[in-house]
C-alpha cells in the first residue's frame, strides 16, 4: 500500500507542478482544458490552474490519511472522503479520455487512470 500511495503522491505532485507551470505562462495549453487554449492560457484559465493545485494536494492528503500513513486522527473522515477522491478521478478519467485534445488524452488519461486505480485500492482497504 505504501508504494501505491507514494506513486499517487508523486503523480499528484507532477500534476500540480504542471498546473503551476500553466499558471505561470508555460505554452502547454493544448495539454489542458480540452486543448481549447493552445499555447499560453488566458488569465482566467491561469487562475483556474492555480485553484487546482490545492485541490490536488487535498485529494492526496485524503489518500495519505485513508491509507493509514499519516494523520490517523482523521481516519474516520478519510473513510468517507476517499469516495470523493474516487469520484473525482472517475470524472477526470472520463474527461481526459473524451477530450478532443490528442495531447491531453495521451498524457493525462493514463495518469488519471493510475490515480483512479490507486484511489480505489486505498478506498477498499481498511
Amino acid at each position: 500500500m505504501k508504494f501505491a500511495v507514494t506513486i499517487f503522491f508523486a503523480l499528484t505532485a507532477i500534476t500540480a507542478l504542471f498546473q503551476l507551470a500553466l499558471a505561470l505562462g508555460a505554452p502547454w495549453g493544448e495539454y489542458a482544458m480540452g486543448g481549447r487554449f493552445p499555447g499560453k492560457l488566458p488569465s482566467k484559465m491561469r487562475i483556474t490552474a492555480v485553484v487546482q493545485i490545492p485541490i490536488l494536494f487535498f485529494l492526496a492528503l485524503i489518500v495519505l490519511v485513508k491509507s493509514g500513513l499519516a494523520f490517523g486522527q482523521f481516519y474516520s473522515a478519510a473513510r468517507i472522503a476517499i469516495w470523493f477522491v474516487v469520484a473525482f478521478f472517475v470524472l477526470g478519467t472520463i474527461l481526459n479520455l473524451a477530450t478532443p485534445s490528442k495531447g491531453e488524452r495521451m498524457l493525462w488519461a493514463p495518469v488519471n487512470i493510475v490515480l483512479l486505480a490507486i484511489s480505489i485500492i486505498v478506498a477498499l482497504n481498511n
